[in-house]
């Protein structure tokens, strides 16, 4: 941020501390629904893009698979439809964590680093750890509608297989909003620690051994014959993402305890929020 910025920053932060909590909370939800109006300016994009991996995954591995005599997905157990049932759950996770960094991480190594139009938003007459939870709660909004796209991509991918549990809508509803904050959080982290060189790893390191070491595609039981691969992936928030989602609509397969699965994803989203917000404070103020 630039020195004249900087002062201006400086300045309206006694202009913000005066405003009363609605006037800075009305602030904060302007900043969001920008993020969302954006977004719906350009829907058939956020679509396809959301859409398009969690629909060729399962019409690989539930459709195409199952069809030419591969195992996978056709155990006696769970049948062609079983696998995908096993799927669906996994798939919703990773697209909740995946669409949080998109939604966050990227646009804000961008702004940091070429447009600046980051500088605009903490001009905003509200404290700085408000224009960070804005962009949480923006990317937040954009993983549930996702996630909700999950589902139909996967059903027709399948041929209409797939016959979820929606037995359980608390669980479902808490699980989705709980997973779509933590990536979002996650993403505020990423966004504020990664330079524009490092981004092209953020995928390599971070992207693909969250979501293949995530219980996406199979139980987190299963993986009881590697019982030490089967402790080490418990440091993976997509697993409890996964597995809490699997909970609830896909009981069948069995299931990390609930308790473990709230417990580590209100634990993990404050501590990456509270992460996020300091790292984003420091950039915005330097």
């Amino acid at each position: 941020m630039t020195a004249s910025a900087h002062a201006e920053t400086a300045a309206s932060r006694p202009a913000a501390l005066r405003l009363s909590a609605m006037a800075q909370f009305r602030t904060a939800l302007a900043l969001v629904s920008r993020d969302v109006a954006v977004l719906l300016h350009n829907p058939f994009a956020f679509v396809i893009r959301t859409a398009m991996q969690p629909a060729l995954f399962s019409f690989v591995f539930a459709y195409v698979f199952p069809r030419i005599g591969f195992g996978i997905g056709g155990g006696a157990r769970s049948g062609s439809s079983g696998f995908g049932n096993v799927l669906l759950p996994g798939l919703m996770a990773s697209t909740l964590m995946f669409q949080g960094i998109q939604a966050v991480a990227l646009p804000l190594v961008q702004e940091f680093s070429f447009s600046k139009e980051i500088e605009d938003r903490v001009m905003a007459p509200v404290p700085t750890w408000a224009v960070a939870v804005s962009k949480i709660v923006s990317g937040a909004v954009q993983g549930c509608l996702a996630a909700a796209l999950v589902v139909p991509a996967v059903w027709i991918a399948t041929g209409r297989a797939i016959n979820p549990d929606w037995s359980h809508p608390l669980t479902l509803s808490s699980i989705v909003i709980l997973g779509a904050l933590a990536g979002a959080s996650l993403g505020l982290l990423m966004g504020t620690i990664v330079s524009p060189k490092s981004i092209n790893l953020l995928f390599a390191l971070l992207i693909l051994p969250l979501t293949l070491l995530g219980c996406v595609y199979y139980p987190w039981s299963a993986l009881h014959p590697l019982r030490w691969l089967q402790i080490a992936v418990l440091f993976n928030p997509v697993v409890y993402m996964s597995e809490g989602l699997r909970a609830s609509l896909a009981p069948q397969f069995g299931h990390i305890s609930l308790w473990a699965v709230y417990g580590l994803l209100i634990g993990g989203l404050i501590v990456m929020t509270i992460a996020g917000e300091q790292m984003f404070k420091r950039r915005v103020i330097s």
